[in-house]
């Protein structure tokens, strides 16, 4: 372990050691930062200090429980939703991959910087992403490059009428 990792876990440590919730191994201040940050994230040259000083704790710790946070699963990215067709251009894509290959095909969509999410349901066309680019030539080429990779056809499913669903939910009450 470096001199980082012990530092960090000295000042920060797991969410274990600091009265973590059992069914969720979150603690009181990762539960407020997961529900109180969903909207209204601080537009400012320095966001992360001033969530901090709403939530009584300094910048490194807010850092450091994002990253924990995303490292650990609870969070995928942080960063802006754009209006559909304000910036870019985007899909909703769709697969049928064979069960033995879901994670592996998941994991490699996942990597990609322009994937916002991707989930599995429980349908023939069982995996499910958002794609986000620049230009239609970019999205093109990353869902060519999904389909090469995985050996299966991408159902590109364009938006054609726009409605806006709020996905931030109140986690606790």
């Amino acid at each position: 372990m470096s001199v980082e990792s012990h530092i960090a876990e000295y000042l920060f440590p797991p969410a274990k050691s600091q009265g973590g919730d059992a069914a969720t191994g979150l603690t009181p201040l990762e539960k407020r930062l997961l529900d109180e940050f969903q909207h209204n994230f601080p537009l400012s040259p320095s966001p992360y200090a001033e969530i901090a000083q709403r939530l009584g704790s300094c910048e490194e710790q807010i850092l450091y429980l994002l990253n924990s946070l995303q490292n650990r699963g609870f969070i995928s990215r942080i960063g802006p939703v754009f209006k559909p067709r304000r910036i870019g251009t985007s899909t909703l894509a769709a697969m049928a991959v064979p069960v033995e290959q879901l994670e592996t095909v998941a994991a490699y969509i996942s990597a990609y910087d322009e994937v916002n999410h991707n989930y599995e349901r429980d349908h023939r066309l069982n995996l499910w992403f958002v794609i986000t680019t620049p230009n239609q030539e970019r999205l093109e080429q990353v869902l060519a490059e999904i389909e090469s990779y995985a050996g299966l056809p991408v159902m590109s499913l364009p938006l054609v009428k726009s409605f806006h669903i709020d996905l931030g939910f109140p986690l606790w009450c």
